[in-house]
């Protein structure tokens, strides 16, 4: 079974106790837990200024870059179009509308993301920095657009839920689910198709989540879905078979 993480941040993460992920030391970690592959997001796009130049793991053939961006006004964000993004064309990119200090939701974020939408490029968005009634209003807005929800905690199971049936373009990452048989009955609910196995590490456990993904209760083909499928489904632009 192929295991790709879809959630990693590579580089030094300020004012936390875990060890700086280097390139090096990230394949080490993916090969100790036996993943396959992974999405990384650079550490300085996330709590600095989101740059060209923080393109983490861009050339490397087990890992697929996942760069931060800022949609604003010409010479406010980066970059300075939504142009340079679909040229660039990502196979998914990030934002935080919180900590970089812009409306998810506003009149130039928007036009953001319909044009990413229209190129089939996928959004991530951690649920505890944008909440989850972003993540909605968003979908709502923009229903074409495709959104990974990063690190939602298990207490928010019934959210989950009913924006996963109100919105099909949403997907949730499992890594932080971990109340017993809270992946199995998220799965029951939307799908697993609509699960993504991601991490979070090393601002998360990644011990956790892959132990999880070997015991899920679930037929093999909706593991197999969670541990793979569904990110390439999301990052294609396509429905899993």
């Amino acid at each position: 079974m192929r295991i790709f993480d879809a959630h990693r941040v590579l580089g030094p993460v300020p004012g936390d106790h875990v060890p700086s992920a280097d390139l090096a030391g990230l394949l080490v970690e993916l090969d100790h837990f036996g993943i396959d592959g992974a999405a990384v997001t650079p550490s300085h796009g996330l709590y600095g200024d989101p740059a060209h130049e923080h393109t983490a793991g861009a050339g490397h053939e087990r890992l697929v870059p996942v760069p931060v961006i800022l949609p604003a006004v010409p010479g406010a964000g980066w970059p300075d179009d939504p142009g340079a993004v679909v040229d660039a064309a990502p196979a998914m990119v990030r934002a935080c509308p919180v900590r970089h200090r812009f409306a998810l939701t506003g009149p130039v974020a928007l036009r953001w993301w319909h044009e990413l939408a229209a190129a089939a490029i996928p959004l991530a968005l951690d649920a505890h920095e944008a909440g989850l009634d972003r993540v909605r209003a968003l979908a709502t807005a923009v229903p074409q657009l495709r959104v990974l929800v990063l690190s939602p905690g298990y207490r928010c199971l019934r959210e989950l839920a009913e924006l996963l049936g109100a919105h099909p373009g949403v997907y949730v990452e499992t890594g932080t689910l971990a109340a017993a048989g809270a992946v199995e009955w998220l799965a029951k609910q939307a799908g697993a198709h609509r699960l993504v196995f991601g991490t979070g590490a090393p601002v998360w456990d990644d011990a956790g989540p892959r132990f999880q993904l070997d015991h899920l209760r679930l037929p093999d083909a909706d593991v197999e879905l969670i541990a793979a499928g569904s990110f390439a489904a999301l990052r294609a632009g396509e429905a899993p078979e």
